[in-house]
């Protein structure tokens, strides 16, 4: 971004916020604090009347705001795809809002803008999260506890928990929720799908001001909580792989029998389950637990359906063909 675009949205920054921190836009705009004291000068010398205050931050003058501007086509997209989340992921009222604010920003666009939003609205559809979503994202805007009984993925028995929540996240084709579990007295990853009752708290939470979700999940896969996993993929199954596994897919190897794939995982148990459903399509390299563990789904598959095996015949048809 050249400088006078970077001025721009600095003004624009300032003007959506109430008061914004030097530090906070060196690292929306990755430049040094000094440089930002440099372009607020200039900003000053341009007639745009900013307060600063020590300690505290920059602010504009009450009642100065930008003439408005036009939308590109990229910038009006990515506001309908906004419009689209806040109708699902959403409660009622904020939904009216949304509708209000886009009929408003769509109303001064040029016809041919207008256009384009119709096109994209009559080919676009956003999948929601399920019911879980609403009362997570109170607890998350509100930081009130939330109450929920949780079943793992190879846990028969539910357990009761109470939880700080501290971000909503998807990966591996399902929607997380990452939060101070107060029962075990660490930061956990809750598959939403896995949550069973939910029940969001009066009680508000404090603390956390320093958790960073995107230094959590960099965190969790340095230090070991995530498990690697090598597994080989036939090439036609590869756009299905960097889709539903996009957020930890570390490594695509070509190799004469396919494509090998590091990858990683939070349970080898689930892994398995995911790899299984590719058939033979999929072939594990490392580690043996894992093997281990696809060659035991295999087996508990073909156990279900009672196969007759013939007299001689290979008394573990599955595990050869695993092996």
């Amino acid at each position: 971004m050249n400088r006078v675009d970077r001025l721009m949205a600095m003004v624009l920054r300032l003007q959506g916020r109430r008061v914004v921190r030097a530090e906070d836009i060196a690292a929306h705009f990755e430049i040094s604090v000094r440089t930002v004291y440099r372009d607020i000068a200039a900003l000053g010398e341009a007639g745009i009347p900013i307060m600063a205050e020590a300690g505290v931050g920059y602010s504009l003058v009450k009642g100065y705001h930008l003439p408005p501007v036009m939308f590109t086509a990229e910038e009006a997209s990515a506001l309908f795809i906004g419009g689209k989340l806040v109708e699902q992921l959403t409660d009622a009222s904020l939904r009216k809002q949304m509708e209000s604010a886009l009929l408003k920003i769509r109303s001064v666009l040029p016809r041919d803008r207008q256009d384009y939003l119709d096109r994209l609205e009559r080919s676009t559809a956003v999948v929601s999260p399920g019911s879980n979503a609403l009362p997570i994202q109170r607890a998350l805007a509100e930081r009130r506890v939330l109450a929920l009984d949780y079943q793992g993925g190879q846990r028969r028995d539910m357990t009761r928990r109470q939880v700080e929540p501290l971000g909503l996240v998807y990966y591996a084709d399902n929607w997380h929720l990452i939060a101070y579990c107060r029962l075990r007295r660490d930061v956990r990853d809750f598959r939403t799908d896995r949550i069973c009752k939910l029940q969001l708290q009066n009680e508000l939470f404090s603390g956390h001001g320093d958790f960073s979700l995107k230094r959590y999940l960099e965190a969790a896969a340095h230090d070991g909580k995530f498990e690697a996993a090598q597994v080989q993929f036939k090439p036609e199954t590869m756009e299905r792989v960097r889709r539903e596994w996009f957020c930890r897919l570390v490594e695509e190897r070509p190799e004469p029998g396919g494509i090998v794939v590091t990858l990683l995982a939070y349970s080898l148990e689930w892994l398995a389950g995911w790899i299984f459903s590719f058939g033979s399509a999929a072939e594990v390299l490392a580690p043996e637990r894992l093997k281990q563990l696809v060659a035991a789904e295999a087996e508990n598959v073909a156990a279900k359906y009672a196969v007759v095996r013939r007299v001689g015949a290979d008394p573990h048809p599955v595990r050869s063909l695993l092996t």
